[in-house]
């Protein structure tokens, strides 16, 4: 037996076989209540998000790095709140897309992926528009169970802001 498999270095610093995405989907609420949604030219609606980079980012410095590469605005980690974990399976890959939130007094938020996105618009959280982007739907319906959003099947896990010490 080597040394390696002694003390497990070898197992702590090989990387284990990819089968998981992760990505952030940003609730962003103005003052009045409403949310911003992308038109993407797909033509589904969407939150603004997108990967977390595998460079140590944590997820909120990925919702605040996101917001600001698509639509300009800018906040800082500390106002992101990443409330829930949203979980299903396409091609045989987990998606996990965290779920964060927001708030912003107000904001002008720019096009700045004209490639992807057409236009940004604040909505009513009850008069959002047809078709979101599943991830969206998805991270909407955990934000807002009330609204009765359709959506692919998916597991939910709730965070504790406080990380549970209440």
């Amino acid at each position: 037996m080597t040394t390696d498999a002694l003390d497990g270095s070898a197992r702590n610093t090989r990387p284990p076989t990819a089968q998981a995405a992760l990505g952030v989907g940003v609730i962003v609420q103005d003052g009045q209540g409403r949310v911003l949604l992308g038109r993407h030219h797909s033509g589904t609606w969407e939150l603004p998000g997108g990967k977390v980079d595998p460079t140590y980012e944590s997820v909120a410095a990925a919702a605040a790095r996101e917001l600001r590469e698509e639509t300009g605005l800018a906040v800082d980690e500390s106002a992101v709140d990443v409330f829930a974990l949203v979980h299903d399976v396409i091609g045989g890959i987990n998606r996990i897309s965290m779920a964060a939130l927001v708030r912003l007094g107000s904001g002008d938020p720019e096009v700045t992926e004209p490639h992807l996105i057409s236009a940004w618009r604040w909505t009513a959280p009850e008069e959002l528009p047809t078709p979101l982007f599943d991830p969206s739907a998805q991270i909407l319906a955990a934000w807002r169970p009330d609204l009765g959003l359709a959506h692919p099947p998916a597991h939910l896990l709730r965070i504790a802001a406080d990380g549970g010490r209440g």
